[in-house]
């Protein structure tokens, strides 16, 4: 009864195989691959692994870098493909979204996941979910499971690519986040890490004086630990977030 959760990015494709499609479940095998290299998954990654038994995966990539996975998928197990669509409740969480099949996948599994370890702890907490990656999203989710929405702004990355195209004389080398920087490197690095803490710090502030008391803040995303330093937040990194999403909503297919 093996479980193959696939998260899908702007960048890269990231997977996980466990032994069976519920959360706790003991990871088998996992690994990481950029976009550009999808193609070769059936060849080399995903070539020796055992045959999953079920998928489940999301997806904010193109419809053709979809379509390209789902295919080795198809072609290498005989096992057709599964994807997550972002709807207006599951797994103990209520999708506040204007229009919640608008929200991103990925943000949805992340929030479900989020869920799952508030009702683990045994109390009621409100959660702040932010994933660093490509983009950045910093998602609120109430004390009684309710999406109340979140921010959407640039990763690292884009940031020093669009300083990058706007101005003259600002192509650096990739810099550190210091406090006071003194190079143009560590101050372009800085200056993003800075505004990413920042978006955080404002939204756990309205978070808390919605919910009362502090919420429970998780990152998740390969630049989560540029903002390490920076922020006076008590935080917990998870990795694996996206794939604690996956194996609920699994674990939910399968029961029903």
């Amino acid at each position: 009864m093996s479980f193959l959760a696939v998260d899908v990015g702007n960048t890269r494709l990231k997977w996980a195989l466990y032994n069976a499609p519920h959360p706790g479940a003991e990871l088998l095998a996992q690994g990481a691959v950029f976009l550009e290299t999808v193609d070769q998954l059936a060849d080399t990654d995903w070539k020796s692994l055992p045959s999953p038994s079920s998928m489940l995966g999301c997806v904010v990539a193109s419809e053709g870098v979809k379509r390209r996975v789902s295919e080795q998928i198809e072609d290498l197990w005989q096992l057709e493909p599964s994807w997550v669509v972002s709807t207006a409740q599951a797994a103990g969480v209520r999708n506040g979204y204007d229009h919640p099949n608008r929200l991103g996948v990925d943000r949805w599994v992340a929030l479900i996941a989020a869920r799952q370890r508030v009702l683990a702890a045994g109390r009621p907490r409100a959660a702040l979910v932010v994933m660093v990656g490509t983009a950045v999203t910093v998602d609120a989710l109430d004390a009684d499971g309710l999406f109340v929405g979140g921010l959407i702004l640039p990763g690292f990355g884009l940031m020093l690519r669009a300083l990058e195209m706007g101005t003259a004389g600002l192509k650096a080398p990739t810099g550190e986040v210091v406090d006071f920087p003194t190079n143009t490197s560590d101050a372009l690095m800085s200056g993003g890490a800075h505004a990413i803490a920042g978006a955080i710090e404002r939204m756990h502030r309205r978070l808390l004086a919605r919910a009362g008391h502090a919420p429970l803040l998780l990152m998740t995303g390969g630049a989560a630990v540029k903002l390490a330093s920076i922020t006076d937040l008590s935080f917990e990194t998870v990795d694996t977030l996206l794939f604690e999403g996956l194996l609920t909503l699994q674990s939910q297919r399968v029961a029903s």
